[in-house]
């Protein structure tokens, strides 16, 4: 059919960017030469896959479909073809925001006993990897639903907070309660945030200011005032933006944090790995910013 692997993966850029110039920029391709694969692509195919204007690009529903096979299969075949070199290597993933310190306590320790070398990734995906096999285990927050076959553990819950511009009429203040969000615009992270307007009563919900694609975009969002953002806790103890401070919710509902790892055909120390996870935790790291 003349498609080649570049087509597929500058698909893939496209579809987990929504952003021509970014994509390009992660293929190492000039913006002019991923357009011309993305437009040989879908006439090889015969079907439209993107929907391209000045502000943004989004998939069509044929390029829904093809985005939710290529996304399995393409790691998958690159890991084939690209393998690993042969050092034993455990791949924690996650979305955004790493947790400290009971991470670095338990990979301490599950590299002193086991001899492995632990590689931390950051994967800009609901499951961060783990789905794909970008990952033998993924350090998630939120309720993202979880695949079959996949095991859950949750580890703790973080309280939250609002992130607000230091320019918006809330940032004087110390508190916010929960249905008061309500009152205001959110911004919202689709792929790997951790909340969802279903949270709040479907009678009462906040209107959405703008829908972003990573934490980065996120956080510049918030910071330019078009909107508040819910995050946990951890975050405020960053000090991460100059241009945006944090209130406190004390009525929300707490977050879980979960490590997600295959049932059947992962890694063989994963399951040790969350178990040193658990007693890291469980021996005092994060309590401050954790809740019942």
């Amino acid at each position: 059919m003349g498609i080649e692997l570049h087509h597929l993966r500058g698909f893939l850029a496209v579809a987990e960017e929504r952003h021509f110039t970014r994509a390009a920029k992660r293929m190492d391709v000039s913006q002019p030469t991923l357009s011309r694969s993305m437009r040989r692509l879908e006439a090889l195919l015969g079907r439209r896959l993107l929907e391209r204007t000045t502000r943004q690009v989004t998939l069509t529903p044929d390029g829904e479909a093809l985005y939710a096979q290529l996304s399995v299969l393409i790691p998958r075949l690159e890991a084939a073809l690209w393998p690993e070199p042969e050092d034993d290597v455990f791949r924690v993933g996650f979305a955004w925001g790493f947790p400290s310190p009971w991470p670095q306590v338990a990979i301490a320790r599950f590299e002193a006993e086991t001899g492995a070398s632990v590689s931390v990734r950051r994967h800009d995906a609901k499951l961060a990897g783990v789905d794909r096999g970008q990952a033998d285990v993924a350090v998630l927050r939120g309720r993202v639903p979880v695949p079959s076959d996949m095991r859950s553990v949750t580890l703790l819950h973080e309280r939250r907070i609002v992130a607000v511009s230091t320019r918006s009429e809330l940032a004087g203040r110390e508190e916010i309660g929960w249905d008061e969000i309500a009152d205001h615009r959110l911004v919202l992270n689709e792929v790997s945030g951790t909340t969802n307007l279903d949270e709040w009563p479907a009678e009462r919900r906040p209107d959405v200011a703008v829908s972003c694609r990573n934490f980065d975009e996120w956080l510049e969002a918030v910071a330019a005032n078009k909107g508040l953002g819910v995050v946990p806790e951890f975050v405020g103890r960053q000090h991460i933006h100059a241009f945006v401070s944090f209130l406190e919710i004390p009525d929300a509902p707490p977050v879980p944090l979960r490590l997600v790892y295959p049932r059947h055909g992962g890694h063989p120390q994963v399951e040790r790995f969350v178990e040193m996870a658990r007693e890291a935790v469980k021996g005092g790291a994060d309590t401050d910013l954790a809740c019942p």
